[in-house]
């Protein structure tokens, strides 16, 4: 074999190696932001799974406070408001809207126990509201989870190849799940 064709060989078979390691990159990076995509679905899952028992949970307890609340009308309102609009939604953003007015109105029913003592004592309230405060930390757990998984992909959307190979995989950045604004405000006791 002449020098020549063995440099033609040598070259070809380069080239040929790098087209192989473009092509695997290529694929690999397309199916990491596939994947990405696909767990935040998953995580977005759970998170539904803990809220739909939340919205199971709530007529029981509702049901329980009106024996002692008759005149807190517009929070029960608010509440199968809340609960409707969540179900009706058909986005994961319209699901967190609806979960953070949710979360809100909420807070609020907890609170009535403050203003009625007899209710403190209830027992099938009190067991409720453990149930309740077992899914609400179940939830904080679920949407930490989620928006890890926003994080990974909304960070690697954000380099240079990344966004690239989002917008080929068609895949877009997803929005956190935050509690809501009042939430994080300070409730104040009085006694």
């Amino acid at each position: 074999m002449s020098k020549g064709i063995k440099t033609a060989l040598i070259a070809a078979g380069i080239v040929v190696l790098i087209i192989v390691m473009l092509f695997s990159w290529v694929i690999g990076n397309y199916n990491k932001v596939v994947t990405m995509d696909e767990n935040i679905k998953g995580q977005w899952s759970q998170v539904e799974n803990q809220l739909k028992r939340r919205y199971d949970l709530i007529p029981n307890l509702v049901e329980t406070v009106k024996g002692y609340a008759t005149h807190e009308k517009e929070l029960f309102e608010n509440l199968a408001e809340m609960r409707t609009r969540y179900f009706k939604a058909n986005t994961v953003n319209k699901k967190i809207a609806a979960s953070r007015g949710l979360e809100s109105v909420l807070s609020r029913l907890l609170l009535l126990k403050e203003s009625y003592p007899q209710l403190k004592a209830n027992e099938s309230f009190l067991k409720l509201q453990d149930s309740l405060e077992g899914t609400e930390n179940r939830i904080a757990v679920e949407r930490k989870r989620f928006n890890d998984a926003v994080r990974v992909l909304n960070t690697y959307r954000r380099t240079f190849f990344g966004r690239f190979f989002a917008s080929i995989a068609g895949v877009e950045s997803a929005e956190y799940y935050e509690p809501p604004a009042k939430q994080k405000e300070n409730i104040k006791v009085k006694f």
